[in-house]
């Protein structure tokens, strides 16, 4: 079995992740299940490490011995790209590789909220996508920022590690850059974008301090910034960032973030009733209340306010799932196992009518 068979395979059974490890078939992940490719047999040691080092060329392949794990992305016929994370485990080579479509999808394609075409039209600001690895942030992001592309003239700078989407040149223009190919650093990057004349910048993933006061600051300066963040929630998301600095400088990361903010949006992709994933998501949009409450540091009022604004399009995680449910999209059991507070999931429930499925 070649890594090209094996590709072909991934994305014949639409599956969104392919993993090679030893002692196991090669696995995929079809809508959330892993399940094994039948009639192949587990990968020995040796195995495992050929169908790895084949994708990778000989600077990769130097990087990933000396670091031992490496992130690249690679484009596979006209049908899809590829973004891998190569690592090693119980000292054997492994893979994970996550199927990208090779057309963008646009916001109505991902089931996306209509807010996000307001996004679109923001020039400038700082948005975050956020939730759990797998969960569509960087989809969704695709998303947004190829609708300002093929909507508006402007030069939309990204910095990926690897690049995901590959987005061609519509009415804006775009530069892609990824780490370590086009740029040596998140931070390098980051401070020398403001050098090229951007409008929207979109930065893949904010990991540290170095990034998120990046982001900041460009987003301080007049621009439109995307950025995504391992986070559960809009009120842990403004938390883990004024967090990740130094007791003395939170007031004015506050004041910062309170200034810049325009949105939150955070996603989990949830199994559909009719097969495929849907995503369920929070909606933080940055009213008055909400840059005062980040100012006075009260972030624990955030879910209040979400509550409390549904008119301005926010939403909390059960307000949608509750939704969801009602509509006949998901499970009863599948919103109650992703719902955060699941006592203000069944008091909406209770409060909504369920569509038959008859």
């Amino acid at each position: 079995m070649t890594i090209d068979k094996l590709l072909e395979i991934t994305v014949n059974r639409k599956a969104s992740d392919l993993h090679l490890v030893m002692g196991m078939p090669p696995m995929l992940r079809v809508d959330n299940q892993l399940t094994p490719i039948l009639n192949v047999e587990s990968l020995s040691a040796e195995t495992a490490e050929q169908l790895v080092m084949a994708m990778l060329n000989n600077e990769q392949r130097e990087m990933f011995l000396v670091n031992k794990e490496l992130d690249f992305s690679f484009s596979y016929q006209q049908d899809a790209r590829f973004r891998v994370n190569a690592y090693y485990q119980k000292g054997s080579v492994a893979a994970a590789l996550r199927l990208l479509p090779a057309k963008i999808p646009t916001v109505a394609e991902l089931n996306l909220p209509e807010i996000c075409h307001t996004f679109a039209q923001l020039k400038q600001g700082f948005i975050l996508v956020t939730g759990p690895t797998g969960q569509g942030k960087s989809s969704t992001l695709a998303a947004i920022i190829n609708e300002i592309n093929q909507t508006r003239a402007e030069h939309i700078v990204t910095i990926e590690d690897p690049i995901e989407y590959v987005f061609d040149h519509q009415q804006s223009m775009v530069s892609q850059r990824e780490i370590r190919s086009d740029t040596h650093s998140w931070r390098i990057a980051l401070r020398s974008c403001l050098r090229e004349d951007p409008n929207v910048v979109m930065v893949g993933e904010m990991r540290d301090l170095e990034t998120i006061a990046a982001g900041l600051t460009v987003a301080e300066t007049g621009h439109l910034v995307f950025a995504t963040l391992h986070t559960n929630s809009a009120g842990q998301s403004l938390d883990r960032i004024v967090d990740v600095f130094p007791e003395q400088q939170q007031a004015q990361v506050r004041m910062q973030l309170s200034n810049t903010l325009e949105a939150v949006l955070s996603q989990r992709l949830l199994p559909c009733l009719e097969g495929g994933r849907i995503p369920a998501t929070e909606i933080l949009v940055a009213t008055g209340a909400v840059r005062n409450t980040i100012r006075e540091g009260k972030t624990h009022l955030i879910d209040n306010i979400i509550q409390t604004s549904a008119e301005v399009g926010m939403m909390t995680l059960e307000m949608n799932l509750a939704q969801l449910v009602a509509e006949g999209k998901i499970s009863l059991d599948v919103a109650k196992a992703y719902a955060m507070r699941p006592q203000s999931l069944m008091r909406l429930l209770s409060s909504k009518p369920v569509k038959s499925k008859g």
